[in-house]
């Protein structure tokens, strides 16, 4: 089988095509040297057809021709025999930039190398590395699920966690302590930044891997999967000069990514932006991004109070999770400044009532809320195979279809790795403050009796995930998991009477 070297692939822009029997073909990039096609002609012994791709055409096949799948790190795994000893770790780290391009054949570098590889190929959001007595178990979270990709006998879970400590730059000696750092790398000219976090356990460290790709700064609110409606009114929102704007929702929702697709809509130059994050998890040109440090007293409410003094336009601050930050923003938007932030809730009305329960002045925060934002992902079905199904009975009746309707259900095939379903979709709920819900929050009214008003001719979070399942983008399982509490439809609409009560 003929082959091109990486590092040479890499550097004079050529790529070899999949195997296409006695035919080669090779893809070059544009502005390469065309000279270096008379050294792969030596290289190859073989005649080959020529064809020109963009740069960033070249990047995608040139990862998707060196990448490591699964089952290249899985021989590698089986190569580690190296019991419990770190000699391998005590050389110098390679000085590599790219996962693709070492030259140190070292077992346990290769399969660190493999196993985020082909993590950030398959679009794995979380590795986790979990010592066992039993054995060294690495699993990884692929569209918010987590599925174990590769078991190894425990001996070798010390060289395998010291190596990624010696990636992050921590202390390899200390095994007592939780520790965090980060590892910058790029895979196929692909931005990757590695958040690692140790963990002391029984049978040894536990690491957890975060993998944030940098390309998804670039993400704009129009391919989130909002509605016209809730897009529109976002948009509507962060155009006012001043307010508070709140995105709530758990852990792994997607709320820093839309917030960062609102300042990518409000990063035109004209603005200050700026922001203080914990952590910062995508680098954004044009925007001032300042991450919380408690060790030296730079926490979120120090951190804001900072940043007002800078002159901004707009203010990003990554969680408001005590009454001193909810003052600052409080404040903030007061003085004409327009504030995003996110908050812990499960839904936007909830996010209301946290903001009280923070001492917030509740005639405050009905002149300074703008919009609210709950949202929650959604594993998306594989449009490839997936199969309509009668819906279940159980199913039905928590969902409010009619029985016998037709849903989706996942079946597995080659496009989505057997698994039935290729990626995640937002299922959204919002908030416009309006005159009547500012006259409620003002007046304390309950979150019952704000949500009847705020939903009467708006989805709410279950009636968004059931509309995705007519649609035929996700299950009705999906569905109930992510909004089994607002199943019930509206109750009946809000009257307001003339004095303001409901």
């Amino acid at each position: 089988m003929v082959a091109i070297p990486y590092g040479f692939a890499r550097r004079f822009g050529v790529v070899l095509e999949p195997d296409g029997g006695d035919h080669l073909a090779i893809s070059m990039r544009e502005g390469a040297d065309p000279r270096v096609l008379l050294e792969l002609r030596r290289h190859l012994a073989r005649p080959f057809d020529v064809g020109f791709v963009s740069a960033e055409e070249f990047d995608r096949k040139l990862s998707d021709a060196y990448a490591m799948d699964g089952q290249a790190a899985a021989v590698a795994a089986g190569t580690l025999g190296l019991g419990d000893e770190l000699d391998i770790l005590a050389g110098d780290m390679p000085t590599a930039d790219d996962l693709l391009d070492t030259a140190d054949d070292a077992p346990a570098i290769r399969l660190i190398n493999g196993i985020i590889a082909d993590a950030a190929r398959n679009g794995v959001s979380d590795i986790h590395i979990e010592p066992y007595e039993t054995g060294l178990v690495v699993r990884m979270r692929i569209d918010g699920v987590l599925r174990e990709t590769l078991r190894m006998p425990p001996h070798v879970a010390p060289v395998i966690v010291s190596r990624v400590k010696v990636m992050a730059r921590l202390d390899i000696a200390e095994r007592r302590v939780p520790q965090d750092g980060r590892i910058g790398l790029t895979l196929a000219g692909k931005l990757l930044d590695v958040r690692v976090s140790t963990l002391p356990s029984r049978a040894g460290e536990r690491v957890v891997l975060r993998i944030l790709d940098k390309e998804n700064a670039g993400i704009t609110l129009d391919v989130l999967g909002m509605t016209p409606a809730i897009n529109t009114m976002l948009k509507g929102a962060v155009s006012e000069p001043n307010g508070i704007i709140l995105v709530t929702g758990p852990t792994g929702s997607g709320k820093t990514t839309t917030l960062y697709a609102a300042l990518r809509l409000l990063n035109d130059g004209s603005r200050n932006i700026l922001t203080v994050e914990d952590p910062v998890e995508y680098a954004m040109e044009g925007i001032g991004q300042t991450q919380v440090n408690p060790k030296v007293g730079l926490t979120f409410a120090a951190g804001l109070r900072a940043i007002l003094r800078q002159d901004p336009d707009v203010v990003m601050v990554g969680e408001i999770r005590d009454k001193e930050t909810a003052e600052i923003a409080v404040q903030a938007s007061l003085t004409g400044h327009l504030v995003l932030s996110t908050v812990h809730t499960n839904d936007a009305v909830g996010a209301i009532t946290r903001m009280r329960d923070m001492k917030i002045e509740p005639f405050l925060l009905a002149s300074t809320l703008r919009a609210v934002i709950a949202q929650r992902l959604v594993r998306r079905l594989c449009q490839t195979c997936r199969r309509p199904v009668q819906a279940q009975g159980s199913v039905s009746a928590l969902l409010g279809f009619d029985p016998g309707a037709i849903v989706y259900e996942p079946v597995g095939c080659e496009d989505c790795n057997g698994t039935g379903f290729k990626g995640r979709i937002g299922v959204f709920e919002a908030i416009r403050i309006d005159e009547t819900i500012r006259r409620l929050i003002n007046d304390g009214g309950d979150e019952a009796i704000i949500a009847r008003h705020a939903f009467v001719n708006a989805p709410n979070l279950g009636s968004a995930a059931r509309q995705l399942v007519r649609d035929g983008l996700t299950t009705p399982e999906e569905a109930v998991r992510v909004s089994r509490r607002d199943m019930a439809d509206v109750e009946a609409p809000l009257v307001i009477d003339a004095n303001g009560n409901a």
